[in-house]
């Protein structure tokens, strides 16, 4: 075989290298751009279900029972235990959620959050004040339920709690 022949023989072959380096090389490419196009779309769809989840929860509306506030009180101490004291009528008493309701409230860690109950057509407070009276005495009959979640996260629904 001639010097030649050999050069030849040896440019053949590393050219057929060659071709099947490029190959890997457009493969490995294609894998990291799948592997970006996969990773983007699995960012896109965990996105689209935070979305989803944060514009589909359900709210007051959404509780049985019919609640209407119809008084709020809060505090107007930022630095120590914000207390917030909410009175509510309700429509049915027979199907209305009030632990769903009074969860649903803001509340401030240390801080008070009650909910007051009324019937819907029996006499309800339209103002309320802090301490442990928190609307006109007048009322205390009408109130049929009490929400409490205390300073320590602690929660408690009481019925008839004036009588």
């Amino acid at each position: 075989m001639t010097s030649l022949q050999h050069n030849k023989r040896l440019f053949h072959v590393i050219s057929k290298f060659e071709f099947i380096h490029d190959r890997f090389v457009a493969i490995e490419n294609n894998f990291i751009k799948m592997k970006k196009l996969g990773i983007a779309l699995l960012a896109l769809v965990l996105i689209g279900w935070m979305l989803k989840d944060t514009f589909t929860q359900s709210g007051i509306e959404d509780l049985k029972g019919g609640f209407i506030e119809v008084a709020k009180y809060r505090n107007e101490n930022n630095t120590g235990p914000v207390q917030r004291i909410y009175a509510v009528t309700v429509k049915d008493t027979t199907k209305a959620q009030l632990q769903e309701y009074g969860d649903l409230m803001p509340h401030t860690k240390y801080g008070n959050t009650k909910v007051y109950y009324f019937l819907e057509g029996k006499g309800a407070p339209s103002m309320l004040s802090p301490g442990d009276i928190n609307f006109d005495v007048q009322f205390n009959g009408n109130c049929f339920a009490l929400y409490e979640k205390s300073a320590m996260g602690n929660v408690g629904l009481i019925r008839w709690p004036l009588k």
